[in-house]
């Protein structure tokens, strides 16, 4: 008897480690439920549901597909089958956009006058580049780590590195600032 549960034991353990990879993964599902509720209502809608969504037990179900199914496709494959694509509408302050999301990044175009801007993500550098009308790309910023990005140098070719903090963000809008300033 005490053997059948330890090898029933090893069995479940090897199962698991299996199919639940060591990868926290995007929870997109989950995170696309959580969204969604935050956009039904105000905020006492908003926790009903919430409430609702717990005791009808949609938010088990999401996170348990997440952990066993989405986060292990999304690991081993590279992306998760519900990752954001499609087509969103965005309010701004200037107008409204369409915003279409697909693998290599995003489009948006005004719904005001028709203008559209096309960012691509690049994987093999970690870089988000604009597409010129003529169908070359700007890069405009570059991951350099989990704590620091190129940017471009106001007024230089060369990217300058800035720190991903407040601090970092206040220098280069300072010296972007007194690069538009010198050059009046």
């Amino acid at each position: 008897m005490r053997k059948t549960k330890l090898t029933v034991a090893l069995v479940c353990t090897l199962m698991a480690s299996m199919t639940l990879p060591s990868c926290i993964g995007s929870f997109s599902l989950t995170n696309k439920l959580l969204t969604w509720n935050n956009s039904v209502g105000n905020k006492f809608i908003n926790e009903l549901v919430f409430f609702a969504f717990w005791i009808v037990p949609v938010y088990e179900v999401s996170g348990l597909a997440d952990i066993l199914v989405l986060n292990s496709i999304e690991f081993w494959s590279g992306s998760n089958p519900v990752a954001s694509t499609g087509t969103r509408h965005v309010r701004g302050n200037d107008g409204d956009y369409l915003v279409t999301v697909d693998k290599a990044g995003y489009t948006i175009k005004s719904e005001t006058d028709g203008s559209e801007v096309r960012l691509n993500f690049n994987e093999n550098d970690n870089s988000w580049a604009v597409v010129l009308p003529d169908g070359s790309e700007k890069t405009f910023l570059t991951f350099i780590d989990e704590t620091h990005v190129a940017l471009p140098a106001p007024g230089s070719e060369e990217p300058v590195v800035v720190e991903i903090s407040d601090n970092g963000l206040y220098a280069y809008q300072q010296m972007a600032l007194s690069t538009s300033l010198a050059a009046r």
